[in-house]
């Protein structure tokens, strides 16, 4: 496995003044810029790199030494590639969003919008020159895996770039399409970790994305402009098939005392978020996850929805990989490489789970919605929230081993532009309450 660890650049000058930084130098790292790298630098410091590559642009290259200077002496070199440059919008630079909405109002509609259909019309020397940028950074993440993936098989590396670079090496490396580029969010010094089993197209895990927590804030803020509910997408805590690997579906195991102190960690990792409303799986695990979390906000009932329980595996049930592999050889293998092709025995398959979840998940954003409740709070189950995760991102069900769901953990989905606009992925099986740590640490066990 060679693990990616991808960071945004710090705070900008640019940052603070809402300006389009693309591929300008003009902008540099402010003091609160250098310490976040700093902390970046310390939330890393116990992991060993084997390579560190950055964006020439000195926001980049800049965070990129101070979160060197954190790491053990040895650590190596950091390689320059140009392949991590920022999305260029020659047009744009150095103006202020404002600005450009003002100036270039159906172009920026476009680039919010349709951003894969957003174009730019370059005078240049030799003349005009048609340029789509988020198609060409989706091309430029592409050659940088390419070449950087066949060179680091096994090996950790880490990777300093800037916002919309890191969302196409994100979005590359899990098929997710250039048209949902403003679907993840990049914050400053935000952490992120990608597990490669191979190169580009082979396998790949989504470990976690966008931590912020090293920086002192539980989640990234709120977008301006954010009109929708915010959800805070957990997986229960452990249950002691979890621990054993056995398939537990819908066999109704409740929480072990890791569990239970797995939520109670959860429970003060969100104890002074204004969460507004409370919805769980009707299973017993992550209904008692969510009444653990819910101690430090005593006023809200919890609502329970039936389309939020785990797969049911059928006659997996209760069952380990041995008992199961002796049973029904190979279809082990066909759910860990084509899931969305695997009928469960007497169970289901991953398209009745979607239709499902996805039909409550639904439901619950647009009620939210109609009752203007903006922070609510979602517990359910490994392959439940896996199945919503890709619906949320527009991948098909064969995506469905790219996500990443540690027990307790949280991942935040906001939905900026109501139930009808696309919903945004701000941060991703955030763990860090549970371990100290940016790496996930729970144990992962069976569904």
């Amino acid at each position: 496995m060679t693990r990616v660890i991808i960071v945004r650049h710090g705070q900008s000058t640019y940052n603070i003044e809402k300006r389009i930084q693309g591929r300008t130098d003009a902008s540099s790292l402010t003091a609160k810029g250098k310490n976040d790298a700093s902390q970046a630098g310390k939330a890393l410091s116990s992991i060993s790199f084997e390579a560190i590559y950055s964006s020439p642009l000195q926001r980049a290259k800049s965070t990129a030494e101070i979160i060197r200077s954190q790491l053990a002496a040895q650590s190596p070199v950091i390689q320059i590639d140009e392949n991590l440059v920022e999305v260029d919008l020659p047009l744009w630079v150095g103006m202020t969003t404002s600005e450009v909405q003002e100036k270039f109002t159906e172009d920026y509609r476009t680039w919010k919008e349709r951003p894969h259909k957003f174009r730019m019309v370059v005078n240049e020397d030799s003349g005009t020159r048609e340029h789509f940028p988020v198609l060409a950074l989706h091309n430029q993440a592409k050659q940088f895996w390419q070449e950087i993936l066949p060179q680091h098989q096994g090996e950790t590396i880490l990777i300093v770039g800037h916002n919309g670079i890191n969302r196409a090496l994100i979005s590359t490396a899990l098929g997710i399409s250039p048209s949902r580029y403003h679907c993840l969010q990049q914050s400053n010094c935000g952490i992120s970790i990608l597990n490669f089993a191979g190169g580009l197209g082979e396998p790949v895990q989504l470990e976690s994305m966008n931590q912020t927590q090293h920086l002192g804030e539980t989640f990234p803020s709120l977008r301006p402009g954010h009109q929708g509910v915010r959800l805070l997408l957990v997986r229960h805590g452990e249950t002691e098939w979890n621990r054993q690997g056995k398939f537990q579906g819908q066999i109704d195991i409740p929480l072990n005392d890791n569990g239970r102190n797995q939520a109670a960690k959860a429970a003060e990792f969100l104890k002074d978020v204004n969460i507004d409303f409370a919805v769980s799986s009707t299973m017993s695990r992550p209904k008692e996850t969510a009444e653990i979390i819910l101690k430090y906000h005593a006023s809200l009932n919890l609502e329970l929805f039936a389309g939020l329980r785990e797969i049911s595996h059928g006659l997996w049930e209760g069952k380990f990989e041995s008992e199961i592999e002796q049973e029904f050889p190979g279809e082990l293998e066909n759910w860990r490489t084509i899931p969305a092709q695997v009928q469960m025995p007497e169970g289901e398959n991953l398209e009745q789970v979607r239709k499902r979840s996805v039909t409550d998940w639904n439901a619950i954003v647009e009620n939210s919605q109609g009752q203007q409740l903006q922070l609510g709070l979602v517990v359910a189950h490994d392959a439940t929230n896996k199945t919503l995760l890709c619906h949320i991102l527009g991948l098909s069900n064969e995506n469905f081993w790219n996500f990443r769901q540690g027990n307790g953990a949280v991942s935040v989905i906001d939905y900026p532009h109501g139930s009808q606009g696309y919903p945004v992925l701000q941060a991703m099986n955030i763990t860090g309450h549970l371990s100290n740590s940016v790496l996930d640490k729970t144990a992962a066990g069976a569904l």
